[in-house]
């Protein structure tokens, strides 16, 4: 396991264009899907769904982050007392 993640840790760069493109696909694939009919708001907007889900999920992080440090985050010598 120390393994993979050394090398995932020296590959970041690769990794992370590796993702943005496949996000780039994901959304240009979009475009030319056939749509059978609209069933919500989103289906009528090219990539919305895609769009949607980054930034639901950028959202998700930023959120819990958030609540992490107001929440779980303790004083440095909290053990100590």
């Amino acid at each position: 396991m120390k393994r993979i993640l050394e090398y995932l840790n020296k590959h970041s760069q690769v990794l992370k264009r590796l993702f943005f493109a496949f996000l780039l696909v994901t959304v240009a694939y979009d475009f030319f899907v056939k749509r059978h009919g609209t069933h919500f708001f989103g289906d009528l907007i090219m990539g919305f769904w895609s769009v949607f889900g980054i930034l639901g999920c950028l959202g998700m992080i930023v959120v819990c982050k958030g609540l992490s440090h107001v929440w779980l985050e303790k004083e440095e010598d909290y053990y100590d007392k």
